[in-house]
């Protein structure tokens, strides 16, 4: 409560300086992610396809670009997910509780917790990677009639 740093004399404020850090961290991932998914549709094609069938721009978006670049955003939530499960300064400069500062007092106190919460959090990302392969397989891919 004595802080003289802003936001960090509360729990809110430290929750979400969190955030905002885990954000500024994600954030270049998650634009490549995107940046390669929307480089590879023909977004202007698409969009005049689209206003020339009478769509607006939230239908554009919803119905056409979105679904078209899901796995690029997929991808880019689930790179984004492993870096902040893996990130320990932030969170414990913080001192928030998160799974970097948890694992780390694990280590410090426990023989083999440790590395079954470290092998948990490896199935885990290979879980979200493993479903992004599910969805990309299972999507509708239709091919446009001649």
């Amino acid at each position: 409560r004595a802080s003289w740093l802003p936001l960090t004399g509360s729990t809110t404020g430290t929750n979400l300086l969190l955030m905002f850090g885990y954000a500024t961290l994600a954030l270049p991932y998650m634009y490549r992610a995107v940046d390669t998914g929307l480089r590879t549709i023909d977004i202007a094609t698409l969009t005049e396809a689209a206003q020339s069938l009478g769509a607006g721009w939230v239908t554009i978006l919803a119905r056409v670009i979105l679904p078209n670049v899901l796995v690029a955003v997929l991808s880019g939530a689930f790179l984004t997910f492993a870096i902040v499960i893996g990130e320990f300064t932030m969170a414990a400069l913080l001192n928030r509780p998160a799974f970097g500062p948890y694992l780390q007092l694990m280590g410090a106190n426990r023989a083999y917790e440790p590395a079954a919460l470290a092998v948990i959090a490896f199935a885990i990302t290979w879980a979200c990677m493993g479903l992004i392969q599910l969805i990309t397989r299972f999507t509708n891919h239709t091919k446009a009639a001649r």
